[in-house]
């Protein structure tokens, strides 16, 4: 079953039922059907519904196997009213999040993602950090990105205060704080009261137009559902840690190749683009030896990531990145994700090694204190069981010979 569309016969076949029950999942929005371009009189199934519909039914047999699957892209398995992805869109507490990407700056989006409603926690006293020591900057500076903010964090005062008991409100100076912390330890500069967007532009030298597609990027990461990184915080959250702890809970696993740090690999592949005369002999080569093409496809998107979309179309003309969107959509028909657009922002505006990244992790700074205010309110512990499949015990202690 190759492609994102299928026909009937393969459709009703993958899913063990009659062309009429085919028709029914359709008339009841459970799977996606289109008119076949190349025959206007047949149409063609959502080949990411049917495999969705697929492993529900396959869980439904098994409780056991349902929740075990509820730990990858499974079913929900927390109450949130802070982000719903759905139909290929992204919201966030019900304003579509590509809409409010073009005028909003990330601190708008922090409020909005807080409730802080007429409240604007930027402008209190307290949510100005305090300046990072020389020395500390120092050593922290030749660190990784996300161990260079794991390391300054901490010297954030209003990040080390328990968040346990405590209402959001009281919380909402010290989480701008910590806000402002995160983008000057990412640009590793030191921390002041400007916008985001700003402090980044000018750390990274940067014109208008980069200081736009900044604070667009930055409101599109600015969260993303029950991710990686975020269950991560609600996980620590949980416990009633301070916001601190659980902004590095979050860094930890945005760091990894498979989340935030897909980026690095995206930008070894413009690498090998930036060497390459026939990009469709690039995407055969990687698919070959089993490299896959990161950066494209997305399992909660399968007409293709709408946070990418937003920032790519105000990216300056390149058409070889365009030919090689190209060559990946006819080998493929995978769509870029926000990692590829990320890097694509980078390169397109110069901005520094390890930007996209910095982006990253600034931006997702505002859903993660979310999500840790949120998980506060429940006053419950995660604490998930395993299912043990390791050797068994001796019935009997062994008796010494």
């Amino acid at each position: 079953m190759k492609g994102e569309f299928i026909d009937a016969e393969a459709a009703a076949g993958a899913l063990g039922i009659s062309r009429s029950s085919l028709y029914a999942y359709v008339s009841r929005g459970l799977i996606r059907a289109r008119m076949d371009g190349g025959d206007p009189r047949r149409k063609l199934y959502s080949l990411a519904d049917i495999e969705t519909l697929q492993r529900r039914k396959a869980i439904s047999r098994s409780p056991g196997e349902a929740a075990a699957t509820t730990l990858d892209w499974g079913l929900p398995v927390l109450a949130s009213a802070i982000t719903r992805i759905a139909d290929g869109r992204l919201s966030y507490r019900g304003r579509d999040a590509v809409d409010l990407a073009n005028r909003a700056t990330l601190e708008d989006c922090a409020r909005l993602l807080w409730e802080c409603g007429d409240v604007d926690p930027f402008a209190d006293n307290a949510a100005r950090p305090e300046d990072w020591e020389a020395p500390l900057v120092a050593r922290s500076h030749s660190l990784p990105l996300v161990e260079r903010c794991q390391v300054l964090l901490p010297f954030v005062e209003a990040g080390r205060a328990v968040r346990w008991q405590r209402p959001p409100a009281r919380l909402w100076p010290g989480a701008a704080a910590l806000l402002r912390a995160m983008t000057a330890a990412a640009s590793a500069s030191d921390p002041d009261e400007k916008p985001a967007h700003v402090h980044l532009a000018e750390s990274w030298e940067c014109d208008d137009r980069g200081a736009d597609a900044i604070r667009r990027a930055l409101v599109l990461l600015a969260d993303h559902e029950l991710n990686a990184s975020a269950f991560a915080v609600r996980v620590v959250a949980s416990t009633g840690a301070s916001l601190g702890s659980c902004l590095t809970a979050g860094l930890g696993a945005l760091g990894g190749p498979m989340h935030g740090g897909m980026t690095s690999l995206v930008e070894l592949l413009f690498d090998e683009m930036a060497r390459s005369d026939d990009f469709g002999a690039l995407v055969e080569a990687r698919l070959r030896r089993g490299d896959g093409i990161p950066g494209f496809g997305h399992p909660l998107y399968p007409e293709g990531d709408p946070r990418a979309t937003a920032i790519m179309k105000h990216l300056p003309a390149d058409d070889r990145r365009d030919a090689f969107l190209a060559a990946v959509a006819d080998t493929t028909g995978k769509r870029p994700s926000i990692d590829f657009a990320l890097v694509s922002m980078r390169r397109a505006f110069e901005l520094p090694p390890g930007a996209a990244l910095a982006l990253f992790a600034v931006g997702r700074t505002a859903g993660w204190i979310a999500h840790a205010l949120e998980q506060g309110h429940s006053e419950r512990l995660i604490r998930p069981r395993a299912r043990y499949v390791g050797p068994e015990s001796n019935a009997e202690p062994s008796r010494p010979s």
